[in-house]
């Protein structure tokens, strides 16, 4: 019990609630801002922690990124360009549904089961990090090779044009993260010569070119701009929303799907906000309205993202491995600040670690008030003249992708994008698809050829391990299925007399 009032007590010292409100504050502006990731944000703060005591500058790293995450889906749902990308997979639901006049409808709900979903996640911290983190660790390269490829089949899910394309989309991506030399190899490929492709094709400016730049070009030959609601914010409540079974139940399985993501090293809430939004349209009985501005997909993956915020931080303070980026940094700190990672952290500063629990909790509950103020003042966007707002979205797009690498080239690489994405939407290629190609390819090109090399070139092992045999049948039904089900429905359909 003195354990748990020392955590209290150092929550509550003045420097540390003034690093959690500060921080928050600056989360949600960086996050809502194109082109800048939860990852710029908590980098960013970086220099700020060396002058603050540990529990403050952990408290910093927490606030920033759980606000990053959730106000990433402002721009996106306001202005179909998604401010991390772990809003990309739900980019475009949102966006419909405020072309709809559902704006509020889709942030309130954002913001609401973001909340609960981190809370979700810092709860399995608490009690699950001891099993979880013994599952990250039995991971291998064979086993992250099978997950990233499930990834990739979410391709065939989240879109709604034909299989086809949404392949074709995918593949693509795959080839965009082949440029470079950010392979094992450590071969040029794809640079033609160009020095500024030695480093590839940053996944941000990609990201924001075929959202952003790409709905700007449409938005200047269309002539119907979004619609607004009659009433205002009474949405961003969503009282309706949380007394429903089916969203609680949304919830929950969003909640699982990030907490198990999470708690893989480098798998983090991209990967878990994609796999939930495809499983969330995967068993809805409505999976048509998917992409027609559908809230089920929102809830799910909302949860999910936030959720594996929190348990990616399993296997960073138990071993010292980072789930993420975001992770990766806050290891940094805690060294900095002498809290090494490891499991005698749980025992020898015990008060320290429940007070990290404490700063998650407060962070998820103080995220509902900010956030629905952050969506009242984001939400004017839409009232204001496109001829105003489409210049400062562009101005903003590359400000952003500047800010990546500090190179004019991540600029140029924002242009090339946003006609690739408007010629590919143009003809009925989902974006989405594109950017889930361009987020896995690098995982999945890395866990192979690692892989190969452990086994000799056998491919025995992807299939021999016990939790790689798992993953390889879901992998390889979820690429059997839209085949068997279709050769299904063309049997259905032929007539009896054929049939015998």
């Amino acid at each position: 019990m003195a354990v748990y009032l020392e955590a209290f007590r150092m929550v509550m010292a003045p420097d540390v609630i003034i690093a959690i409100l500060l921080s928050s504050i600056y989360g949600l502006v960086v996050g809502s801002l194109p082109g800048l990731s939860a990852t710029m944000a908590t980098a960013l703060l970086v220099p700020v922690t060396f002058y603050l005591s540990p529990i403050a500058a952990i408290a910093t790293i927490i606030s920033a990124s759980a606000m990053a995450i959730f106000s990433g889906d402002i721009p996106g749902a306001l202005l179909r360009i998604p401010g991390t990308p772990a809003s990309a997979a739900y980019t475009d639901e949102a966006y419909a549904m405020t072309r709809k006049g559902q704006a509020e409808l889709a942030l309130g709900a954002g913001l609401w089961f973001s909340a609960l979903g981190g809370i979700a996640g810092t709860l399995s911290l608490i009690v699950l990090a001891p099993p979880l983190a013994e599952i990250a660790l039995s991971f291998s390269t064979f086993e992250y090779f099978w997950l990233a490829l499930l990834g990739l089949m979410c391709a065939t899910l989240v879109a709604r044009s034909s299989p086809v394309k949404a392949i074709a989309s995918m593949l693509l991506g795959l080839l965009i993260t082949c440029v470079g030399m950010e392979n094992p190899g450590g071969i040029a490929r794809f640079t033609f010569g160009f020095t500024d492709l030695l480093g590839g094709i940053e996944v941000i400016p990609a990201l924001v070119g075929v959202f952003a730049v790409s709905e700007v070009m449409r938005a200047m030959i269309s002539t119907d701009p979004p619609k607004m609601p009659k009433r205002k914010y009474d949405s961003i409540m969503a009282g309706q929303w949380m007394l429903t079974r089916k969203d609680w139940r949304q919830m929950t399985r969003g909640n699982f799907v990030g907490i198990i993501i999470g708690v893989l090293p480098g798998a983090g809430a991209d990967m878990a906000a994609w796999v939930s939004y495809a499983m969330s349209k995967r068993f809805s009985k409505e999976p048509e309205k998917f992409g027609t501005g559908h809230p089920e997909g929102l809830v799910e993956a909302g949860a999910s993202n936030n959720a594996s915020l929190a348990s990616g931080w399993v296997p960073a303070l138990l071993f010292g491995v980072p789930g993420d980026t975001i992770t990766a940094i806050a290891i940094g700190v805690l060294y900095m600040k002498g809290l090494n990672p490891g499991p005698t952290l749980f025992t020898e500063k015990a008060s320290s670690m429940y007070a990290l629990y404490i700063v998650f909790i407060i962070a998820n509950i103080i995220m509902i008030p900010l956030g629905i103020i952050m969506i009242r003042i984001a939400a004017t966007v839409l009232r204001a003249p496109r001829s105003a707002i489409l210049p400062v979205i562009v101005l903003c797009c590359a400000v952003g992708s500047f800010a990546t690498g500090n190179s004019l080239f991540a600029v140029l690489t924002v242009a090339a994008f946003g006609i690739i994405g408007y010629v590919m939407e143009a003809n009925g290629y989902p974006v989405a698809a594109m950017v889930l190609g361009i987020v896995m390819g690098t995982m999945v090109e890395q866990s192979f050829v690692t892989s190969l090399i452990k086994s000799d070139g056998s491919i025995l092992p992807f299939f021999e391990r016990p939790v790689s045999s798992v993953l390889a049948a879901l992998t390889i039904g979820a690429l059997a299925w839209p085949i068997l089900f279709w050769a299904w429905r063309k049997f259905q359909a032929t007539p009896a007399s054929a049939k015998a």
